[in-house]
């Protein structure tokens, strides 16, 4: 082939002295000079002779196409491919002034790629002599950065950020941050003979090094990508089992690795083996499935094609990171249901396998609104909003064969696939010490067993860990292993465009954390095709699109909670030996002790992780997408670093935006601080005052929070009230503190919100009163109020029984802190027992309780406080017993189409002595609870009776939920949650309504349930927004709306008479006035007496039911045998008589209970309604 290089170089001019200085100062071959030449040349002449440069620049790209093509057969260099970069960085990138339209088909991407094919190093590339500008430079790192992004080349990123970090004289946001002091753990230092040297070291636990690893990347990243976020976000989106596999990788090649026993190494060499069985076994498979006969039907769904969605070593990294994170779950000591892990290794294989089809896909985000724009409520209607959604949504979707969910059937089948060899290949070497002769003796034994468990009276089975491996991820636990997807935005998130489009850009989320309920996804699902939930997704985007940073001051605050647990242990004592009581007293102390230590350990990671998260984005401007649990509630995303966190989360956060304080804004940041120390049921200005006492110690925590007189560690909201202390001084400091830009969140938090909501339902005037909807010159504090209650009601037992035990333990010791959660959660259905379990945590925690008379003591406790509650809120009380009444009988219908279906003969129980057939109805019940809220958002109950179908596979014969199958459902469950979860759709559409309405005034808004969030100089707008929309909310029939929809929802359902159940349900229905028991509670779910035929079906009145169910029809517990015994021997009973017989479920709804005198208008007058 005749070369082309003397060609292009005919007509240039090199000056002698320039070519020898090339060739003096290089050891390439003459061709590969003339190469390097002929380019920089033709560059050269593009710059002289910019009339002529698409010709010089056209005639660069010739010849580089003929180079990299191999027809020059020249072997390229990193000079061949930095001169590249500079054409297409001046000529064809589309920001540069010198851009030439269609010059060449070359990029970054194509560029990187070429230089990854041929094994170049990309900082070689980048520090070539061609790139003399250092502008040029760092604007080459930033493009291949983006193309290193896009084909996932996260070792490249890193390079390329050193690079970049090396070079730049940009300042380090880091420089002046102490790097965070990660918890550690104490590992025995080994001989070279493998024996216990007697010397120990500390290292990092797997999940937080796994994480500083990713957050490692992710900085660097920030330095090269600095104004490119979308690039950024991609990056943390990406997979973070690609960053575990170049983990393990370099461990691997660490000397002082290979010299222990290290649960890292373990897992490579499991994983080495693993994916070369799985290809092998895959391949043979897929042979074996593909044998199967024309014609002749297959007996089983194909494995073969779902197992080859994901490369074999992802698939092998999954099945081992997913295993090794549920160990000790579901109560199974270092193991875990069999079950459970087979479904888990399958969801995690499917979620991989979509979130690589969104990659690959490319699935574009569609802008959002610009600063200035209109807002939600402005010339756009409701049916433009769900019209753009729906437009936007058409660039989102793809074929519906990947975005289908996979069955929990098919999830079983392949994580069996994948357990199974992996309890094949992964052995460990377990080590002891003969007894007799003291040698140390080794044994390879399989790291992972199957075996079956009796867990609270259940046969399980269960997948256990050998002992060796449980032993060491006690200590380098991998529960928590990070996933890219739960890390905060640096872009706005996706606004959300359908039920499971939104959030992330890459990852698939759902709008709704519903667990298998296929119901709630359909109702969804449906709601979202006709727009009925735009104002919903609207309200989730706004949450999303609030703006937050890190707070960063500098300061090294102390460790918390202490790496090592600092509690002494208990001590044994003498009287152990003979006193049975000090022995059980020692050991529960004991358990005691272990149970804190290892919280206290748990908790030390967690706060690593909030720390390390937040370092990684201090001086970024980040977003936390939102999704909403089945009730409505919205939650972040992010789980690990959120506003919706522990004290320490919210005391890292800021607003993104910083506005002037102004003169209400600096009297609402004093408030603010009040009530983050505890001193929250005063009057505002008492709370001022409050803070003008005590500036002296705010300035002192600010300046010297360590070892000053630590005035802030005494607060209720320790680290909050840190933030807001060296806030506040930072604005009286400055030279007009009106004028201070403020960037930290000041809260409004409602009183009891869910007494609020009943109050307001009910028109209860007193139990208005005691949660501040009513017009008070101070505060009232319902949990004081019953803390008082029950304080004097201990004084009485006292005086009647001067020996009473725990009102003598008790006294001077009920706090309002003791009963609050039993206070708030009562109207919500507490039970005894739950109300026990509330308080014995909070006497727990004081700590002037002996620890082993903290159970009865709370048992004495919680009986006190419920009688305490009793007709304090009545008001309260009727609503929720309707409420639950009315979910009780919806719970029992049956749908008028199934009813002769119902009554059909079912096949008879092994367990049942009497004879005759039983018919279908009780398995026909199967009517949730589903009401929609005021934002169009419907609500479905889930809890149904469990069904579970045995599937077997080639781990062990489990035992799995299928969502997909009719099941009947749990009325009890239905009923009893009915209050708490429509209360909370009550108080989650308040909150999505007040985070539209600031979004239209252009405030701030973000939100933990019922406490609102804004600038303190917005508090007094949203302070009207609050009791606007609550106002609003209310002042409609949310009753009536919530009994005319039940009405139309459930028409034409039917319950059958022998369902209606307690006495108590039938006054609650109006049908009985006395108490009468037509059964006990105990008995109400036992079938009724079986009979040879199926009765004839009839439907009843609600008089004929009234007088059918008259008092002295119904039989005592006494007389239940009497029943029996006729039923077996084929004899009428009185229950015989109710078999075929319905009632309208429309007719037995009770009315709403009668609404009080309280106008809700007067909420906009009280001070103290959310302060």
């Amino acid at each position: 082939m005749t070369s082309i290089i003397p060609t292009l170089l005919h007509g240039i001019q090199l000056p002698l002295w320039m070519l020898a200085s090339i060739i003096a100062t290089t050891s390439l071959a003459p061709r590969k000079f003339l190469t390097i030449c002929a380019l920089s040349a033709y560059l050269d002449m593009a710059l002289k002779e910019p009339e002529k440069k698409s010709l010089w620049v056209e005639d660069a790209w010739l010849l580089l196409d003929s180079l990299f093509n191999g027809k020059e057969k020249v072997v390229v260099t990193t000079g061949a491919y930095a001169l590249a970069l500079i054409a297409w960085l001046r000529y064809s990138s589309e920001n540069s002034p010198t851009y030439i339209d269609g010059i060449t088909s070359h990029t970054p991407a194509s560029l990187l790629k070429g230089i990854v094919d041929n094994q170049m190093s990309v900082v070689t590339v980048v520090s070539d002599r061609a790139i003399k500008s250092s502008e040029e430079a760092q604007n080459i790192i930033r493009a291949l950065t983006k193309a290193a992004v896009q084909h996932n080349y996260p070792e490249i990123i890193r390079e390329l950020g050193q690079a970049e970090a090396m070079g730049s004289s940009l300042p380090d946001p880091y420089l002046d941050v102490p790097e965070v002091r990660p918890v550690t753990v104490n590992t025995p230092v080994l001989n070279g003979d493998g024996t216990p040297s007697g010397e120990t070291e500390t290292e990092i636990p797997f999940n937080l090094d796994i994480l500083r690893k990713h957050l490692a990347h992710v900085s660097l990243a920030r330095r090269v990508l600095s104004e490119d976020l979308a690039a950024r976000q991609k990056l943390m989106e990406d997979s973070v089992y690609d960053v575990a596999v170049q983990r393990m990788r370099r461990q691997l090649n660490c000397d002082s690795v290979l010299k222990k026993q290290d649960l890292q190494l373990w897992m490579w060499q499991w994983h080495q083996l693993l994916q070369a069985r799985l290809k092998e076994d895959i391949e043979l498979l897929i042979e074996e499935e593909a044998k199967t006969a024309p014609g002749q039907k297959r007996q089983t769904q194909p494995l073969g094609p779902f197992l080859s969605l994901v490369k074999s070593d992802k698939l092998s990294l999954i099945t081992i990171l997913e295993i090794m994170r549920l160990q000790g779950s579901g109560g199974v000591a270092d193991g875990m249901k069999t079950a459970r892990g087979l479904v888990s290794v399958g969801k995690a294989i499917e979620l991989e396998y979509k979130a690589q089809m969104c990659k690959k896909n490319n699935i574009t985000v569609p802008s959002t609104a610009r600063t200035g724009e209109a807002g939600f409520f402005s010339r756009y209607s409701y049916h433009n909003l769900h019209a753009r959604r729906v437009t936007a949504r058409k660039f989102m979707e793809d074929a519906e064969e990947w975005t289908s969910d996979w069955t929990q059937i098919l999830r079983v089948r392949v994580g069996s696939f994948l357990v199974d060899r992996l309890m094949d290949v992964a052995k460990v070497i377990r080590t002891g010490t003969n007894k007799r002769t003291g040698e140390l003796v080794e044994e390879e034994q399989p790291g992972f067993t199957h075996s079956y468990e009796y867990l609270r009276g259940f046969k399980l089975g269960i997948i256990k860990l050998n002992p060796v491996v449980a032993e060491r991820m006690a200590k380098d636990s991998i529960r928590d292993t990070m996933h890219p997807r739960h890390l905060p935005m640096l872009v706005k998130p996706k606004p959300w465009l359908n039920y499971n489009e939104g959030g992330y850009i890459y990852n698939k989320n759902q709008v709704m954390r519903f667990k298998d309920s296929q119901e709630q996804q359909q109702y969804l699902k449906h709601a979202s095709s006709r727009g009925n939930v735009e104002l919903v997704y609207a309200g989730l985007d706004v949450l999303g699109s609030t703006p937050w940073q890190v707070w960063n001051a500098g300061y090294r605050l102390g460790k918390l909670p202490p790496a090592v647990y600092d509690e002494p242990e208990p001590e044994k004592t003498p009287e152990m030996e003979t006193d049975q009581k000090a022995r059980s007293i020692f050991i529960q102390r004991q358990r005691q002790w272990l149970v804190s230590k290892a919280n206290n350990h748990s908790d030390r990671c967690n706060v690593n992780y909030k720390i390390e998260i937040a370092r990684a984005f201090l001086g970024d401007i980040f977003y936390l997408p939102h999704n909403l649990d089945f009730r409505g509630r919205a939650y972040p995303l992010p789980p690990h670093l959120n506003h919706i966190g522990d004290d320490l989360s919210r005391g890292l956060l800021l607003f993104g935006e910083a506005k002037p304080l102004g003169e209400r804004g600096l009297r609402w940041l004093k408030i603010h601080l009040s009530n983050l120390y505890g001193y929250d049921k005063a009057t505002f200005d008492e709370r001022v005052e409050f803070v003008h006492k005590h500036l002296d110690d705010i300035f002192d925590s600010a300046v010297n929070p360590l070892n000053g007189n630590k005035w802030w560690q005494k607060a209720d909201d320790p680290w909050q009230c840190l933030a807001t202390c060296m806030e506040l001084k930072a604005a009286l400091d400055s030279p007009d503190p009106h004028a201070y830009e403020c960037a930290l969140p000041v809260h409004q938090d409602g009183t009891c919100n869910g007494l609020q909501h009943y109050a307001a339902l009910g028109g209860d005037a007193r139990g208005a009163r005691q949660v501040n909807l009513d017009i008070t010159d101070r505060p009232s504090d319902v949990y004081t109020y019953v803390a008082n209650m029950v304080e004097k009601r201990m004084q009485e037992d006292l005086e009647r029984n001067p020996d009473n035990k725990f009102a003598k333990l008790l006294i001077g010791k009920i706090a309002r802190k003791v009963v609050k959660q039993t206070v708030m959660t009562t109207v919500y259905g507490v039970t005894f027992v739950g109300a026990r379990e509330q308080i014995e945590r909070q006497l727990k925690d004081r700590g002037d309780v002996p620890l082993e008379e903290c159970y009865l003591a709370a048992a004495y406790l919680a009986k006190q406080v419920l009688q305490c509650i009793g007709d304090l809120f009545q008001g309260a009380n009727d609503i929720m017993n309707w409420l639950t009444a009315s979910a009780r009988i919806i719970s029992k219908s049956v749908p008028s189409d199934r009813v002769l279906d119902a009554m059909e003969p079912d096949q008879p129980s092994r367990s049942k002595k009497v004879k005759g057939a039983s018919t279908r109805l009780r398995k026909e019940q199967m009517t949730a609870v589903v009401w929609t809220t005021p934002l169009g958002l419907p609500i479905v109950q889930p809890y149904r009776k469990v069904k579970r179908k045995q599937i077997m596979t080639s781990v062990q014969s489990v035992y799995i939920s299928d969502p997909n199958a009719p099941a009947e459902v749990n009325s009890q469950k239905q009923a009893s949650a009915f209050p708490p979860n429509f209360i909370h759709s009550l108080d989650a559409t308040h909150m999505l309504l007040t985070s539209l309405e600031c979004r239209t005034q252009g405030l701030t808004f973000a939100s933990v349930h019922d406490s609102y969030w804004t600038h303190p100089s917005s508090i007094d707008q949203m302070s009207t927004i609050i009791r606007d929309t609550f106002i609003a909310l209310h002042s409609s029939d949310v009753l009536g709306r919530l009994l005319n929809e039940f009405r139309e929802r459930y028409k034409g359902y039917k319950i059958p008479v022998a369902s209606l159940g307690t006495s108590q349900t039938l006054k609650q229905l109006g049908i009985l006035d006395t108490a009468t028991d037509m059964t006990s509670p105990e008995e109400e779910d036992e079938e009724p007496a079986e009979t040879e035929h199926p009765p004839t079906v009839s439907v009843l009145s609600k008089e004929e039911v009234v007088k059918l169910l008259k008092p002295g029809r119904g039989q005592s517990k006494r007389a239940k045998g009497t029943v029996a015994n006729a039923a077996s021997q084929g004899k009428p009973t009185p229950e015989d008589s109710l078999e075929g017989k319905f009632v309208d479920l429309v007719d037995l709804l009770p009315p709403v209970p009668t609404k009080g005198e309280f106008d809700v208008n007067k909420i906009k007058s009280s001070l103290y309604f959310f302060s």
